[in-house]
This record gives structure tokens, sequence and C-alpha cells, in this order.
């Protein structure tokens, strides 16, 4: 009798296992989720302001110093190391690990085969050195505003080439057009 109760009891615990590790799981992805949008809105306005205010080659100030300015207070507030990264990175700070090397690769993949950008994402539990974390990335597509010092040879004045030569001579973040993936969001929190 005991040895049947046992063989009962042990799947239904692992189902329930199961069922609470997939709701942690898709709480901590609507976090990310949430996480990781709040802060493109905020760059763009404020590129926006500085692109009104001095032209694209002023704007450059902002991605280089005030997003990752942006990007610190947002970890501060919400516990999650945020970041960006690119394939083709302008910052040298901007370089992929494995894990991001690997899903920026799949959101190309994906995109070249018709899904829309602005919708990839990837999140999971990773362990990386004996450390559990969740990690999340959101692509990030390459909007009209960035192509002034993003886009081809023909959209980026000489000014903007200039001043980009200057801060960033090894700059690989050039020959976008509108609604290519330029990166990603990185955030990841410890579990």
């Amino acid at each position: 009798m005991k040895h049947s109760l046992l063989h009962a009891f042990v799947p239904a615990l692992l189902v329930l296992c199961s069922a609470s590790a997939l709701a942690d799981d898709a709480a901590l992805l609507e976090e990310a989720r949430a996480v990781a949008s709040s802060i493109p809105p905020k760059l763009v306005a404020v590129l926006q302001d500085e692109i009104a205010k001095s032209g694209p080659e002023g704007a450059i100030g902002v991605c280089r110093d005030k997003a990752p300015q942006m990007a610190k207070a947002a970890s501060e507030k919400s516990g999650w190391n945020i970041r960006r990264v690119s394939l083709k990175n302008r910052n040298p700070k901007a370089v992929p690990d494995a894990w991001e090397r690997t899903a920026l690769e799949d959101f190309d993949r994906r995109a070249a085969a018709g899904e829309a950008p602005a919708t990839l994402e990837k999140g999971e539990v990773v362990v990386d050195g004996g450390v559990k974390s969740y990690r999340y990335m959101k692509a990030l597509p390459t909007q009209t505003l960035c192509l002034a010092c993003h886009g081809s040879d023909t959209d980026i004045s000489p000014a903007v080439k200039v001043k980009l030569q200057a801060l960033y001579p090894d700059d690989k973040a050039t020959g976008y057009s509108a609604g290519q993936i330029r990166g990603a969001m990185t955030i990841r929190r410890p579990l």
C-alpha cells in the first residue's frame, strides 16, 4: 500500500514542481520585458531633444554618455543588470558575450525569415560559472532617427563622420537601414 501511494505521490509532486517553475519563468519573463522595454522610449525622447538642439553630431554624446547612465540608473532601480550589445558595436563596452552573441545571431536569422524585429526576444534561466540567473534580450530595430549616425555613407553627414571617427576609431555600427536589428537590450538578474 505504501509503495502504491509513493508511486502516485511522486508524479503529482513533479507536476506541481514543474508548474511552479513554469509560473516562476513566466513571471521573470514579464518582469524582464517590462524592464527592457522601459529604456528605449526614454532614450529616443532624449535623442530627439538633442537632435533638435544641436543636430545629429550633438546627439552622439547622448548614446555615448547618457544611454549608459540611463541603463545604470534603471539597473539600480530594478535590480537587473542592463546594457546594450551589438554584433556590429560602436562602443567597445557593447561587445556581446557568448550567450548574447547566440541570441543576436538567432534574431538575425529570424528577421531574415520574416519575423518582425521589434518582436524578437529571448529569456531563460541559465547557469554560468555555478551562478544561476535569468537572462533576457530584446532586439532593437534601427529607427529612422538612428540613420544619421548608423546609416549608410549617404545618410551620415561629414560632421558626424568626423566626430564618430574621433570618438570611435574602431566603429563597426554603420550601414544600417530602418528596421534592421541594430543590437539588443540585454538584462540579467541572479536568482
